[in-house]
């Protein structure tokens, strides 16, 4: 069905790959349909609450685990949600904004931020991420609109090229630290709300945060991290790049380009 189109090209302009590569992160309207979200947001949304695993009330968990519930790899246990990660339309979005000729996944996460959820602190997704490069984006695709009081994603403009908090992972801390930092340095703050079907693009090195959850519904947003296809594994140096490789790339050997079976291309220029 038409309606349920996630494949077909999505027609960037050429200013906004330039503001892309400048800003470090992009906001797109109307990438995914109405009808799309109506169909998959469910099922992605049955998933989630059956496979989590966090069952503390919020008021027991620190930081992190407010911020939201988060469950990843869903692709693998359930063919409607692969068929929404596998979509091309993302996948060339996220092809053309790092300038590559094809994407890999490295892998999908869902963060539903329950109604009361706290902060997610500042922090940078690649310090997960034992990658040989930055050629890395984020695409976060929220099932539902995301108004101002649910806690949309919130990007510190060109923070890509700021180094120093980039080893922190996300905490107390590095909500702290990080803050600082992006207010010294003048990085504009984008906390604006997402339209229903606005999807969002950042790179690996991007700074990010969001606010709490101030409403009464659950802010659902499913994210696909995508990497350049030529990408190789980089040996860990840390506890959580061990933890990543573990589970995202077992089968690979370090210095080998990332072709593990969690690891599919899911697109390339023909």
């Amino acid at each position: 069905m038409a309606s349920l189109d996630l494949h077909s090209p999505y027609p960037l302009r050429a200013g906004q790959i330039d503001q892309f590569r400048r800003d470090g992160y992009l906001k797109l309207k109307d990438v995914l349909s109405a009808e799309v979200l109506g169909h998959y947001g469910p099922i992605i949304t049955s998933e989630v609450y059956r496979l989590n695993t966090m069952h503390l009330p919020l008021a027991e968990r620190d930081t992190y685990h407010k911020a939201f519930l988060q469950v990843g790899n869903i692709w693998t246990k359930n063919e409607t949600v692969k068929e929404f990660c596998w979509g091309q339309r993302l996948a060339r979005l996220a092809a053309e904004l790092l300038g590559v000729r094809g994407v890999r996944m490295y892998h999908d996460q869902a963060l539903y931020k329950e109604p009361g959820g706290g902060v997610t602190p500042w922090h940078a997704d690649q310090y997960y991420w034992p990658l040989s490069n930055a050629n890395t984006v984020t695409a976060w695709i929220p099932l539902q609109a995301v108004p101002q009081e649910m806690g949309p994603l919130a990007f510190a403009q060109g923070s890509h090229r700021f180094e120093a908090g980039r080893e922190l992972g996300i905490s107390d801390e590095s909500e702290e630290h990080i803050g600082r930092s992006m207010k010294e340095q003048n990085y504009p703050l984008d906390d604006t709300p997402f339209d229903l079907g606005e999807v969002s693009f950042h790179y690996g090195w991007t700074f990010h945060r969001a606010g709490p959850n101030v409403s009464r519904q659950p802010r659902a947003v499913m994210t696909i991290i995508y990497m350049d296809e030529d990408i190789r594994l980089l040996a860990p140096h840390t506890k959580a790049r061990e933890q990543d490789r573990a589970v995202f790339a077992a089968d690979v050997e370090v210095g080998a380009v990332m072709n593990g079976k969690m690891t599919p291309v899911l697109y390339h220029a023909g």
